[in-house]
């Protein structure tokens, strides 16, 4: 008998013959395969190397099959992890008579080169088919004329013996003289990324992996996407607004692999992370899954750093205008036989921020005041941090068991109050956080998934204002300031702060995910959050009375969710027998979920006029609900609803300040939401003209008590804040996104729109007074847009020159109540539009890549203002290397 293996890969066949398996295939030309590189789901393909088979395995030939001389051929698709081994076999296409199960057994033992994107070692699927055949029969030896016919009815001849079972590699290989190429289709898996996108959440995944070559920082990247903006007090280092859909601050909630970003390491906040830490960001609009365990009013925004548990490392190194130089490092190592995995990533960023801002008013020196442009000198950033991780991988008792330490800080100038009007010389303040996060996942049972997180962070607050002195615009002292009494003189109010906050958070979260039947999924998500806080004023006006910062202030939440994933309807054309891709091959997906958010909060507080402390406390429960659908109605074209009803309980800095400009208020209560999001999205893949996306989304927001930020204290000042609410306000608006690549990825389009009308509709409270206008200080009319350009191999062999252009268009606003006052005489931020051009040149040298890239940004100087007129840097011109190797 003759048993023979055939696996059909894109890159070429392998046909054996005779009483072995053939152990190895030929060498095959290389081919690609289109497909999107991983985590971007709106990029153009990447190039992809199919697998190739290193070591074949013999199949057994049934024997009931073989004495019947029964022929036949099983078609099986193959899961190839990224380091070349078969994780899993399913029959594709059946035969029955034992051939399936053989050929599954057989399959299992094959090893294969890894497939690969852009050079990069993926996890692919691919068809690999096993062919049974048996051995023509031999040919009759020449006969004497005269010898007779044998009797039609002599039996037949006895099959030849059966060839011993010996393992394939104990014999060499012996390929069959008439090898061929066998043509087959190999039909790609969609990414990560792209089964997110094409999922029924409301989603958009930026990838940032081209990102990383630029020097945008983290915050500029996400304001190019649809319904985001992102706005700073000034360059790099400065505060940032995120808002998403007409919500904004911690109504959006933000994390990095998972844990939420107080707990991640990155006391700098979302804008400042080191956008080369990052692979892509999922920006969920309004209903948030419950896996995350999050109390979120408006979206929450994940941050995905590269997970891979692969050998591999990289840095990056930038240097820009305004004194501003940025690096990172990050590297990991596996050990393959014990599945040890270790590894590590490091930042340090730092700025003088010292660019020019305009019509400042500066006594000359004949004391008459004269509007002038003076450059910044008191506005300063630094800020380092890092962490290690180690942890096994892919072990029979742990899919993922990984322990990260983390510990970093920065340290802030501050030149001027809230709305840029009062210079400071000396104000500065500044984070450090340390902590550790343990993660651990794991198949219980078969169709039954644990994932384990558990979080602690301590954080620690400074804020230093002790300046006897009051500066001017240059940066000259002017004259010393004389308080009454023993008061100690600061630039804020005139009262000296020297402010250390000291801040313990943990947080565990546990999520249960069963697998009820093919296409069905039941998860459970539990996750309790602990913090606490409490502090010291070195400059305590009366040393005799007791610091306010002292008393003792507690947080404690627990979110819980359960939601139901269902796929139904196959599309037409998906091959039976086959496991399909919920996120492409069924036309309807729908996650039904449910959550309950649980607070007690407790708290010394002084009551006003009063010396001795008293305890506040404060609980509630609240219930939410929410559902989202996708709909399919062919391969390229589908729609997405969704709905939730969001809770968002305060967090600790509404509630109990932040130690520096925002004041407590412990009155606060939770704010909920009714969040509806509808829309089309247009997917044309590797047409004649080219790849185009299109998506549009209508959204609605409608929030009662929403925390709303407020000036409180000195009005001519305008030095402290407080979090208080607003009875009803409601988000409407629409937004969308179109992207075009042509033909062979020479060129790539893209841009988006958002109009978002987010207005007051209390009937009742303090703002009553102004139902019915726009909350000030938020944009309502923006865009972005953005074009690229590919040249490859201008010098060498693997090398691409990338020019590109980004633009972004922001409409005029009002800085306060559009309802109060004179139209005329309100304070506006003007519209605004920007420009930044620059050219990336990369180079690939077998395993490893580089990259340099030169960019301006706000190429016409134009002049930006954010946050009530604080005007942000002009033109800017960045260098910025990355390489990378694994």
């Amino acid at each position: 008998m003759t048993r023979t293996a055939v696996g059909l890969l894109s890159l070429g066949a392998l046909i054996g013959a005779g009483p072995r398996a053939v152990a190895q295939a030929p060498p095959a030309p290389p081919s690609a395969s289109p497909g999107a590189p991983d985590g971007d789901a709106n990029a153009p393909p990447g190039r992809v190397q199919a697998p190739r088979l290193l070591e074949g395995a013999e199949a057994a030939y049934p024997d009931a099959a073989r004495a019947l001389r029964i022929e036949a051929t099983v078609v099986l698709r193959l899961t190839v992890g990224a380091d070349g081994a078969v994780q899993g076999a399913e029959v594709a296409r059946p035969a029955g008579n034992g051939f399936d199960e053989a050929a599954r057994e057989a399959a299992l033992r094959l090893r294969f080169t890894p497939a690969t994107r852009d050079g990069r070692p993926i996890k692919a699927r691919i068809l690999f088919r096993y062919e049974f055949r048996q051995p023509p029969e031999p040919a009759p030896s020449p006969a004497p004329a005269q010898a007779a016919p044998a009797p039609a009815q002599a039996a037949p001849p006895s099959p030849p013996p059966a060839t011993p079972a010996t393992p394939a590699s104990a014999r060499p290989p012996e390929p069959h003289p008439r090898q061929a190429p066998v043509e087959v289709t190999v039909r790609g898996r969609p990414t990560e990324a792209q089964q997110l996108v094409q999922s029924a959440e409301a989603v958009t995944v930026v990838d940032t992996r081209r990102a990383q070559k630029h020097s945008s920082d983290l915050g500029e990247i996400m304001a190019r996407a649809q319904g985001v903006s992102v706005r700073r007090s000034g360059g790099l280092g400065s505060v940032a607004r995120f808002s998403l859909n007409g919500l904004q601050d911690d109504q959006i909630r933000f994390f990095v692999d998972g844990v939420p970003l107080e707990l991640a390491g990155y006391p700098s906040g979302i804008a400042n992370m080191p956008v080369n830490l990052v692979e892509r960001v999922e920006i969920y609009r309004g209903v948030v899954p419950a896996r995350f365990g999050a109390d979120a009013l408006g979206g929450a925004v994940h941050l995905v750093s590269d997970r891979r548990d692969d050998t591999r490392l990289s840095a990056s190194y930038q240097v820009g205008s305004f004194g501003t130089r940025r690096a990172t490092a990050a590297g990991r190592y596996r050990h393959d036989p014990t599945g040890l995995v270790a590894g590590g990533s490091a930042f340090f960023d730092v700025a003088r921020n010292d660019y020019d801002i305009h019509e400042r008013k500066v006594v000359d020196d004949r004391g008459r005041i004269r509007l002038m442009t003076v450059p910044r000198f008191h506005d300063g950033y630094r800020a380092y941090g890092g962490s290690v991780e180690a942890g096994v991988a892919d072990r029979p008792w742990a899919k993922r068991l990984f322990l990260r330490g983390f510990a970093s800080t920065y340290d802030k100038e501050l030149q001027h109050n809230a709305v840029m009007e009062v210079p400071y010389g000396e104000v500065t303040y500044g984070e450090t956080m340390a902590g550790a996060t343990l993660r651990y996942e794991q198949p219980l049972l078969p169709g039954l998934e644990l994932d384990l997180i558990g979080s602690y962070a301590h954080r620690t607050t400074d804020f230093v204002d002790r300046s006897a002195w009051v500066y001017d615009w240059l940066g000259r002292r002017t004259s010393r300031r004389d308080p009454p009494g023993d008061v100690l003189p600061g630039e804020l109010d005139g009262t000296a702060h020297d402010r250390t906050q000291w801040q313990h958070s943990g947080l565990a979260r546990a999520t249960l995910t069963l697998h009820l039947a093919p296409g069905h999924a039941l998860r459970l998500s539990v996750a309790p959050t602990f913090t606490t806080r409490t502090g010291d004023e070195r400059a305590q006006p009366d040393p005799g009375e007791r610091d306010p910062l002292t008393a003792r202030r507690e947080l404690f939440t627990l979110v819980g969710g359960v939601e139901h994933e269902a796929n139904a309807w196959p599309m037409a054309g998906t091959p039976a027998g086959e496991a399909r891709d919920a996120a492409r091959d069924d036309r309807v997906q729908n996650i039904l979920f449910a959550k309950v958010y649980v607070m007690h909060a407790s708290s010394e507080d002084v009551p006003p006029g009063g010396s001795a402390f008293r305890l506040l406390t404060r609980d509630t429960v609240h219930l939410g609900a929410g559902d989202s659908l996708r709909f399919r109605f062919f391969e390229w074209l589908y729609a997405k609803l969704s709905y939730e009803l969001a809770a968002r309980l305060p967090s600790p800095d509404e509630m109990f300040g932040d130690g520096l400009l925002v004041k407590p208020n412990l009155e606060l209560q939770p704010e909920t939401s009714h969040n509806v999001n509808l829309g089309p999205r247009l997917e044309l893949r590797r047409t004649p003209f080219g790849d185009v996306t299109a998506e549009l989304n209508g959204f609605l927001r409608e929030s009662e008590r929403l925390i709303f930020r407020a000036f409180i204290g000195n009005q001519e000042r305008l030095y402290s804040f407080q979090f208080q609410d607003i009875a009803r306000a409601r988000a409407l608006g629409v937004e969308s996104q179109l992207g075009w690549v042509s033909p062979g990825r020479w060129v790539s389009l893209d841009g988006g729109i958002t109009l978002q009308d987010v207005r007051n509709t209390s009937i009742e409270g303090r703002f009553v007074a102004v139902d019915g206008a726009r909350l000030p200080n938020r944009p309502w009319l923006f865009a972005s847009w953005g074009a690229r350009s590919r040249i490859p191999r201008l010098i060498a062999r693997g090398d691409e020159l990338e020019p590109f252009y980004v633009g972004r268009y922001v409409h005029e606003f009002f800085r306060a109540w559009e309802t109060r006052g004179a139209r005329e005489s309100k304070d506006t931020i003007r519209s605004q539009l920007t420009h930044g051009v620059g050219v990336s040149y990369s180079l690939r040298a077998g395993p490893a890549r580089f990259s340099t890239t030169l960019e301006v940004q706000n190429l016409t100087d134009e002049r930006v203002y954010d946050f009530f007129g604080v005007q942000r840097p002009g033109r800017t011109l960045s260098l910025k290397v990355t390489g990378e190797t694994g």
